[in-house]
């Protein structure tokens, strides 16, 4: 099986302690998720982690590239793979930016790749996307998948209120919570363009990517904060389910 794991975190710049400043308690409980469920991903031994999340437009980053977090407040560089040379190309968007950042935090070793897709892609694009990843029969491939949420949740959001968002927001925790690649996949794109929502292209990527077979799903975190929703959630590989036992005659018992 191409995908042996994946891990779902957000990406807000606020994940870094240094951009929360006095804040930086407010998010202690995400950042720790986010950190143990890299950890958990990474526990699979995959031969190589794509980062995916979204940008303008869809893309491909290889391990020298790299990024900056001096836009948001801090004057530090991120390599989308920790440890390897700067040799690729500068600016890594947002979301492959504070993944790296999370790779780097978990002590995470090894070949990483980036993925973005674009944040107005269709469903079939991100589909095709998502099959992509995982189209190396013999490339053991885990995924750590960027996304935020509407950014809808009470009049102090970044998007305002909308009653439509929390139903948004819950229908995809359930489905990140239960694995559910189908309910991913129908997540409305037009709507989350209206509520704001940065993840909803990478989570359909995931869903393809891991479509046709049977994984566990454990969602550790899903709140609002400050307005947007964060989910942090881990897939990885159910469990075959024994077959029965026979009994003395010889019949299943």
């Amino acid at each position: 099986m191409p995908l042996v794991a994946a891990a779902v975190c957000p990406h807000p710049p606020l994940l870094v302690p240094e951009l929360a400043a006095a804040a930086a308690g407010e998010l202690d409980d995400l950042r720790t998720a986010c950190v143990e469920a890299v950890g958990r991903m990474l526990t699979a031994g995959p031969d190589v982690v794509v980062l995916v999340g979204a940008g303008e437009r869809s893309d491909h980053y290889g391990p020298g590239d790299f990024g900056s977090l001096r836009p948001y407040g801090l004057d530090r560089e991120v390599r989308l793979a920790p440890g390897e040379a700067r040799t690729g190309r500068p600016g890594l968007p947002l979301s492959l930016l504070v993944g790296a950042w999370l790779l780097n935090r978990a002590g995470a070793t090894g070949p990483h790749r980036g993925r973005v897709v674009a944040a107005d892609a269709t469903v079939e694009q991100c589909r095709r996307i998502g099959a992509e990843l995982v189209a190396n029969p013999t490339e053991r491939v885990a995924l750590l998948v960027s996304g935020d949420g509407s950014a809808c949740r009470g009049e102090r959001s970044p998007g305002y209120d909308d009653p439509r968002a929390r139903p948004y927001d819950d229908r995809t925790a359930a489905a990140l919570r239960d694995a559910d690649c189908s309910a991913l996949l129908g997540l409305e794109p037009e709507l989350a363009t209206r509520l704001l929502v940065a993840g909803r292209a990478p989570w359909q990527v995931l869903a393809a990517a891991g479509s046709g077979s049977p994984w566990h799903g454990d969602l550790t975190y899903y709140a609002a904060p400050y307005g947007v929703s964060y989910f942090v959630a881990n897939w990885l590989p159910s469990a075959p389910t024994p077959p029965p036992s026979a009994g003395p005659d010889g019949a299943s018992a």
